[in-house]
């Protein structure tokens, strides 16, 4: 009950965000014939662009929060295609768009695209984009929007509703990769569509071992990892450095569960119980920072000590399956 309460008191001092005052009704934004209004300068390169590409623009408006210019267009499906930095597609969500669709025989859910070289990529459509492929569309519409870095930002959105933790994660991970070589800055310049610097190395070790159990190492690695004060290029070589020394981790800590298994202890959160036995930071009761290398080492060092001896059903048993985290994904 003490270390409980220990906990809590050191949780309390972590600083909160400022509780968003609510917004008084009508008080911001454009009214509905402001947004219809001939006030939008019509970007005249990217409905040319549009034209050009075979596409047709149908309206242009503002958007009524923030009176940003949004361009309603139907484009040659064939030339839309989602970014490169997103989630793995679900052939069951496909599957079942295609069913909706078909069933309703209409498209009524535009997509957000941005032009780049002549193709257009959707941040928010791939499961549409393809069932409307499946069903053997001949166009789409599109909400294209004139500013490019807008698609990281709202893939940012998409990252914050990702299903698990190795989606998220991945996304994270290929936006990092997007924006490398093609936007100059440090890795800390981009934290607000990155969310975490943890989802950063755990979706670089992902893309090396997709079965990763990361649900286990996750609250670890968010205590450790901050975001790099470093050039996208370096920042992203250094993601890739950690990710070998959290897979080199998970080598050790999958000998001691596979050790344990073969002593009769089978339990789905047994790498989760592993994990948190060598997890030195479970007994630190402030949130003071810890550096990324070291602790990873010492977690290391413990693993390659691990007693087996020590461990029984019932240790694994009061844990309550690994403390909340998620079950072994493997």
């Amino acid at each position: 009950m003490a270390a409980k309460k220990a906990g809590t008191r050191a949780r309390s001092t972590t600083p909160r965000k400022p509780r968003r005052k609510k917004a008084e009704p009508r008080s911001r934004g454009l009214s509905a014939a402001e947004v219809a209004s001939e006030a939008a300068t019509p970007p005249t390169e990217l409905i040319q662009g549009i034209q050009q590409d075979g596409g047709e623009v149908l309206a242009v408006y503002r958007d009524p929060l923030g009176a940003h210019t949004v361009v309603f267009a139907a484009l040659p499906i064939d030339k839309v295609e989602p970014t490169p930095y997103q989630r793995d597609l679900s052939e069951p969500h496909v599957k079942r768009l295609v069913g909706a669709m078909e069933r309703l025989d209409r498209f009524l859910d535009p997509v957000i695209a941005i032009r780049k070289d002549g193709r257009y990529w959707t941040p928010n459509g791939n499961h549409r984009l393809h069932a409307s492929k499946m069903l053997g569309a001949k166009a789409m519409v599109a909400l294209v929007l004139p500013e490019e870095d807008v698609a990281y930002q709202i893939l940012a959105l998409n990252t914050e509703k990702a299903h698990n933790l190795k989606e998220r994660s991945l996304e994270v991970i290929r936006m990092h990769r997007g924006l490398t070589g093609s936007r100059a800055g440090k890795e800390s310049d981009f934290a607000h569509l990155f969310e975490e610097p943890a989802f950063i190395t755990l979706g670089a070790a992902y893309e090396k071992r997709p079965r990763y159990s990361a649900g286990a190492y996750h609250p670890f690695v968010k205590r450790v990892e901050r975001f790099l004060d470093l050039p996208l290029e370096e920042a992203l070589r250094e993601r890739e450095a950690r990710a070998d020394r959290l897979l080199e981790l998970d080598d050790e800590v999958t000998r001691i569960v596979t050790a344990l298994k073969e002593r009769g202890l089978q339990n789905p959160y047994l790498k989760n119980f592993v994990v948190a036995r060598i997890n030195f930071l479970r007994f630190k009761k402030d949130d003071s920072p810890s550096e990324f290398g070291p602790s990873v080492a010492r977690m290391l060092s413990s693993a390659r000590k691990f007693n087996l001896d020590k461990v029984n059903k019932d240790d694994i048993s009061r844990m309550g399956g690994g403390g909340g985290a998620e079950p072994d994904e493997e």
